[in-house]
């Protein structure tokens, strides 16, 4: 039996599995709101009480990691793979980055939690990006290398926040004075939302609260701060898009999106996306799918965990590396 794990500034996911007819099931899992232990450490205390001995584990973490060693990002967490293996008794830990481990549970996902935004003209084994928002920002690149696609993580999301219309400007400049340097994960994330709705005037409320404001279209300012929010988010999965050349997909995760999108459209993300300038044509043959799976990082920690069994000794060097196409 392995672990495996999606640590997040607000939610952590963990689960159990074990291969069964040849496939990776989850015979238990659990969802822990992250701000209400003090350590990992403790969490795992709760979820390990009564579990059998574990042969390996992964956790995809929010923040950066070599591996070993994580230091969460919105979290006072630090995370060692000896400690964890010492304390708990496993045979193998390994440390993620969360949207590597988000990369690699790509080909987990069901069809029906694949819907596809923009068609565009896909090419086999071409390069792919991951994105997603929620309590921040993840970004990951997949790279074929001749029989697999291979992750490349990153801490896109700390990218500039680059304005593309006078009102994204106002907003940078308004952040800018409260904070200094302005990320994109400033604005594209939970927390971001939560500033561009205080931005345009509102209250302090929560994102979730702005969130189902707008789908029941209860409050007009808050369809107001998601329209902003989601062509500011589409501009920057289009910068990225320029960047890699993504034309294997371009892929859309966290919750967020999930969430909202089918009830507040897809047009400002789509626009902002396409809006490249003399670029636009090479933007629209980019394939768009919006990722509706929310154990999409867990599904990812659990297959990188399960690959350490076959190959102990070189996936603690190598928790990024893709499955299978």
């Amino acid at each position: 039996m392995i672990i495996g794990g999606d640590i997040g500034g607000t939610k952590t996911l963990l689960a159990l599995a074990e291969q069964r007819d040849g496939k990776l099931q989850i015979v238990f899992e659990r969802r822990y709101a992250s701000q209400e232990y003090a350590t990992f450490e403790a969490m795992l205390d709760d979820f390990l009480a009564d579990a059998p001995a574990l042969k390996a584990a992964c956790f995809g973490v929010a923040g950066p990691t070599d591996g070993r060693h994580a230091q969460l990002t919105y979290l006072p967490w630090k995370i060692s793979a000896n400690v964890l293996e010492a304390r708990f008794r496993l045979g193998s830990v390994s440390l993620a980055n969360e949207f590597a481990a988000a990369a690699n549970g790509l080909p987990l996902v069901a069809n029906h939690q694949l819907k596809m935004l923009q068609a565009g003209t896909p090419v086999s084994h071409a390069p792919r990006v991951i994105l997603g928002a929620g309590t921040g920002l993840g970004v990951a690149g997949m790279i074929w290398d001749g029989q697999r696609y291979r992750v490349l993580p990153g801490e896109g999301g700390h990218m500039g926040f680059a304005p593309q219309t006078p009102e994204q400007g106002e907003l940078w400049r308004w952040l800018l004075e409260k904070n200094g340097r302005v990320t994109t994960e400033d604005v594209v994330s939970g927390p971001g939302l939560a500033k561009i709705y205080a931005y345009l005037g509102g209250r302090p409320y929560e994102p979730a609260i702005i969130g189902q404001s707008a789908v029941d279209k209860s409050d007009p300012l808050a369809i107001q701060a998601l329209e902003l929010w989601f062509s500011i988010y589409g501009s920057f999965a289009g910068d990225l898009a320029l960047q890699w050349l993504p034309y294997g997909g371009v892929y859309l995760a966290g919750g967020i999106a999930a969430k909202l999108m089918p009830h507040i459209g897809y047009g400002a993300f789509m626009d902002a996306f396409n809006a490249k300038r003399e670029h636009q044509q090479v933007a629209e043959n980019m394939p768009i799918y919006l990722v509706t799976e929310e154990r999409l990082g867990l599904l990812g920690a659990l297959a990188l965990a399960d690959a350490q069994l076959s190959s102990p000794a070189t996936s603690k060097a190598n928790t990024d590396t893709a499955l299978r196409p």
